[in-house]
């Protein structure tokens, strides 16, 4: 009842009715500028930048140091309180860049955090700035005494102009990706690493105590981990044995016969598989006959595949199966007899082109693997 007298009497004396409480009106960003937000998650850090974009708008040539983006540091006073800032990598508010764990930006260690981002830009080095105030308007406010972390890069020349400066991510491995800030003719990228492993495996940690941590397909994924990453072996173990209480299956078998092996403890993981072996569907033990050849042990493989045969006779995978466990071993021509009874049961035409391409192999007496 009273907001609606305060709006009567707004309208009966002319006068303005917005209030504090109720904020401004969502508007575009000033100066035609685009509002953005680009993020990539590397192994599970995740990286996010807001920024806003401004545009070339027919000044080519005069982007970079000009008033735009200003060569070295300049001095914002009496707007601002900063006598030496640096560009804001973008425009109007702060550019912020966030990490959700500790990362490494061109080799140099970065905290997990929301940092303010900033370039001072020379043609032949760029200095990057992460700074940890993040709230303030652009770089008026900038302080020198908040950096996180200064690093040096080399802005790489383009062919083509980009209109709308824009951040984006390539170079992408499962540790590591590089930032690549393009606008006009420039780009400045910066590398950014994960420590993959530890970071995984401490947060495998976490879930592990929380109802995951009862759950066998989850501790055999934390085991698993450690297993192909050779790390870790004996704490991936005790997730493995956790996992074979809650469930026996080929699966935490075979894990746990992967951990054993890892340690040196063949007896253990010979034993392991023995049990395992049985409990394999079709494409387990045509996947686990395929790492064995991935290790150099043909004659294991063969047996597997074999076994597999067994169990699934005349099928397109055991065929395929035997084809290579045989090649290996440097029977060709019995991986020949097998890849041939496979071809004409290939399930489309992908799996019949490649069977076709073994068949040639053999003939010609290579192997197929």
């Amino acid at each position: 009842m009273k907001t609606i007298k305060r709006i009567i009497l707004g309208l009966a004396l002319g006068t303005s009715i917005l209030s504090s409480a109720q904020g401004e009106l969502k508007t575009p960003p000033s100066g035609g500028n685009k509002k953005a937000w680009v993020g990539e998650r590397i192994g599970i850090t995740d990286v996010t930048i807001n920024y806003d974009r401004p545009g070339v708008k027919g000044r080519e040539g005069h982007i970079y140091g000009t008033n735009v983006v200003h060569k070295g540091y300049m001095d914002l006073r009496p707007y601002g309180t900063c006598k030496a800032a640096p560009w804001r990598a973008g425009a109007n508010e702060n550019t912020t860049i966030e990490f959700s764990t500790d990362v490494k930006v061109e080799g140099k260690d970065l905290p997990a955090g929301k940092y303010g981002f900033f370039i001072v830009y020379d043609s032949l080095e760029c200095t990057l700035i992460f700074n940890k105030n993040n709230t303030s308007w652009g770089n008026y406010f900038y302080d020198d005494k908040e950096d996180a972390l200064r690093v040096k890069v080399k802005p790489i020349r383009l062919d083509k102009s980009v209109e709308w400066l824009t951040y984006r991510f390539a170079n992408e491995t499962e540790n590591a990706a590089t930032v690549m800030l393009d606008w006009e003719k420039l780009e400045i990228p910066f590398k950014v690493e994960v420590d993959l492993v530890n970071t995984e495996l401490s947060d495998f940690r976490l879930e592990l105590k929380s109802g995951k941590g009862f759950s066998w397909a989850e501790l055999m994924q934390g085991a698993n981990f450690c297993a192909e990453h050779n790390t870790n072996l004996a704490e991936g173990l005790s997730w493995s044995d956790r996992a074979l209480l809650g469930e026996k299956n080929f699966q935490t078998l075979n894990c746990r016969a992967m951990l054993l092996e890892k340690l040196g403890r063949k007896a253990g993981a010979d034993s392991a598989m023995k049990e395992a072996l049985p409990m394999g569907s079709m494409q387990d033990l045509h996947q686990y006959g395929r790492a064995l050849i991935a290790q150099k042990r043909g004659a294991d493989a063969l047996k597997v595949f074999q076994i597999n045969a067994q169990k699934h006779p005349k099928e397109f995978t055991t065929y395929i199966g035997l084809a290579r466990g045989y090649s290996i071993t440097g029977d060709y021509k019995n991986a020949l007899v097998n890849a041939k009874a496979g071809l004409p049961l290939s399930p489309d035409a992908g799996n019949k082109a490649a069977v076709e391409v073994m068949i040639k192999k053999l003939e010609s007496g290579k192997d197929i693997n």
